[in-house]
């Protein structure tokens, strides 16, 4: 590495407009805090009450709007486009792609509430009978669908919605970009700032929340393996701030080395934890339980989905089902945007599937396992204490559980480990997430992102100070609500940019007189027969293709349209663009592709297992087919036939429409 090179890794790289007031409102909450913690523990339980009586409606009826909209678009014929050009391919396989979203949509959540919802919700149901039959049934259903389909619904929505701008259209990798259909360029002045700033305090508070419970469930895990160590808010803190002294490493590793790596070991060991306790525990139980509610699941997902307990007066929805969709939402900036971070080259119909079944059904097996474990020992094996011991202190649901299993010590410190390891893929994801933001999408250097990290983590300590959970549950809420009207508004944008994809699969259809583009059977004959090499192929591209283009777009000039030939090697290629006005961009190119032969052609040519091909590609990708062999005049046809093409499509969509995204 240079000196120059040094220099500049430890340049800042920030978006101003959006860093500045992200990081001034931070700081301020954080000063605040501190200055008068009692003041804020007030303020933050007023905002909760608000929030939860005034716009329960609001955030039941947004996350119920996500879900419908995300499995509408897996079903229709949309899903079969591809997030990224036409050719692309997915980056990381099913297992390493399902560990990363899985850790980054759930971190430490499963941990927490996995025995501890199930126990609460038998202890003092919304409706059924206390410590009844009853009362456990409707407990798992509860469990389930607060960690079902509608969780995973509101990240699908995010990552799905910046993944597609992002890779389909190339615009930026941040919230902003969806909306470019509905105010096209002034995602780049003011509007887009809020949208990004607003996200970034999503994430922050978001990630905090997750890192405020598992500093309580791992000080509490510590007090229950040692004694001696107190459970107490100053543990917590130094818990924290050790744990986010581990996450430093990994976040400027990088995604691939640091949490790529973490992602995938946290999946191994949670798996090892889950089926210890399916084994030693009540199995058969178990698999009962899960097939039963599973399916109690579906038949009552539309009446839950709209119950608000309207008839009740009580603080039970507040207190866990608008907290739950309500710290989804806030966190749905940071999952989604990390999620389409990883997801490029995927269908659509293959990232809604897979984001919303596969975790899901993980999900639900994860509540039969702990859950229903912890409810057999209460109801089967008598273990009533388990009750009090959690409504005492929910953090300690988990140990308590394990308690009554084999190896508890053993597994109680593996335990803890994987509670750290969540706490650490938590921080440095939303800490890479941040920083894009507040670059907007820029790389940036690693201090950078360590400094979000440790913001995080600062955040996360001076909630807990400010009054626990319920400012955990505050801060979660009161940022999801500009960020749902966001997602509302970004999914329509996303739907107004899906027909345009539809209107431009439409012209391409559209059938061009066959004899206009319909070559001498010889030299189609030819085509198919010759297999040229990398030095033939570079010849034809600039030898004549060029030339070609090269008149075609001197013709364009005169006829003042401006059009412009640029040539490049590694591979061969040359490129017409066309422009007329501000708005017009066309792109036409020929590309030198290298592919294998054949079968069958090798040993008759003998001239190795590979060719080059000169393909054509657009804006949107490839289109697969050689023009080598093509003479001057048939180039040119074909560049009119795509030009056609393209201004039936200009024809046929809404003159309204941005028009930087209809070939991008």
């Amino acid at each position: 590495m240079t000196s120059s090179t040094k220099k500049h890794s430890w340049k800042p790289v920030i978006l101003a407009p959006v860093f500045i007031p992200a990081m001034i409102i931070s700081v301020l909450l954080v000063v605040g805090t501190l200055l008068n913690p009692q003041q804020a523990q007030a303020l933050f339980s007023h905002w909760l009450t608000v929030m939860t009586r005034d716009f329960g409606w609001f955030y039941m009826l947004a996350v119920a709007s996500f879900l419908v909209f995300v499995i509408g678009l897996c079903l229709s014929p949309w899903g079969r486009i591809r997030l990224g050009p036409d050719h692309a391919e997915p980056q990381y396989g099913f297992f390493t792609w399902f560990a990363m979203l899985f850790v980054a949509g759930y971190g430490v959540a499963l941990m927490f509430f996995g025995v501890a919802e199930p126990v609460l919700h038998y202890a003092s149901p919304p409706s059924a009978e206390p410590q009844t039959v009853a009362a456990a049934k409707e407990a798992m259903q509860i469990a389930y669908f607060h960690w079902g389909f509608h969780i995973w619904g509101i990240y699908a929505l995010a990552g799905l919605v910046l993944a597609y701008f992002a890779y389909r259209h190339g615009l930026p990798l941040t919230m902003r970009s969806a909306l470019y259909p509905l105010i096209g360029e002034r995602i780049h002045g003011p509007i887009g700032h809020t949208v990004d700033v607003i996200a970034i305090l999503g994430t922050l508070f978001g990630v905090a929340t997750t890192l405020g419970l598992s500093a309580q469930q791992i000080n509490t895990g510590l007090h229950h393996l040692w004694p001696s160590i107190p459970v107490s808010t100053t543990v917590q803190i130094v818990v924290i701030a050790l744990v986010s002294s581990l996450a430093l490493i990994s976040v400027v590793s990088g995604l691939d080395k640091g949490i790529r790596f973490l992602s995938v070991f946290n999946i191994v060991l949670a798996s090892a934890l889950l089926m210890f306790v399916f084994i030693a525990g009540p199995t058969l139980f178990i698999l009962e339980t899960f097939l039963q509610n599973t399916g109690s699941y579906l038949s009552s997902i539309v009446e839950r989905t709209f119950n608000l307990q309207a008839y009740q007066s009580s603080d039970w929805i507040g207190n866990w089902t608008l907290f739950i969709f309500g710290w989804t939402i806030a966190w749905a900036p940071f999952v989604g945007l990390f999620i389409a971070r990883i997801s490029r080259g995927r269908t659509i119909r293959e990232f809604t599937l897979g984001v919303l079944l596969a975790p899901t059904l993980v999900t639900f097996f994860w509540f039969a396992v702990f859950g229903d474990t912890a409810l057999y020992m209460i109801l089967r094996e008598g273990h009533t204490e388990l009750i009090d011991t959690v409504q005492s202190n929910t953090a300690i649901a988990l140990f308590s559980l394990l308690e009554l299993l084999p190896w508890s010590t053993l597994v109680s410190t593996l335990s803890v480990y994987l509670i750290a390891l969540f706490f650490i893929t938590s921080s440095d994801s939303g800490s890479l997430v941040v920083d894009s933001l507040a670059s907007g999408g820029k790389p940036t250097p690693r201090f950078q992102r360590a400094a979000w990290a440790t913001l995080q983590g600062i955040i996360g300590a001076v909630l807990l100070m400010a009054g626990g959970l319920k400012a955990l549950q505050s801060m979660t809420l009161i940022m999801a609500l500009p960020f749902a009207l966001i997602m509302i508004v970004a999914a329509v944008g996303m739907f107004r940019a899906l027909r345009i994809e539809h209107l431009r699969e439409q012209s391409l259809r559209w059938r061009i007189p066959q004899a206009s583009k319909r070559l001498p059977w010889k030299q189609r004959l030819q085509g198919v027969m010759v297999f040229p090499d990398e030095v033939q192929v570079s010849h034809f591209i600039h030898e004549v293709a060029t030339p070609a283009l090269q008149q075609l777009a001197k013709q364009l000039d005169k006829e003042h349209w401006s059009a412009e030939v640029t040539t490049g090697d590694e591979p061969s290629r040359v490129w017409l663009t066309v422009q007329y006005g501000n708005d017009m961009d066309f792109l036409y190119e020929i590309r030198a592709i290298t592919c294998e032969r054949p079968a069958g052609t090798q040993d008759m040519l003998n001239h190795g297992s590979v060719y080059q091909r000169a393909e054509v590609f657009l804006k949107r990708g490839g289109l697969g087919y050689d023009l080598y062999g093509f003479h001057h005049d048939d180039i040119i046809q074909d560049v009119l036939d795509q030009l056609e093409k393209y201004f039936h499509f200009r024809h046929i969509a809404p003159n309204t429409l941005p028009w930087n995204m209809e070939e991008n």
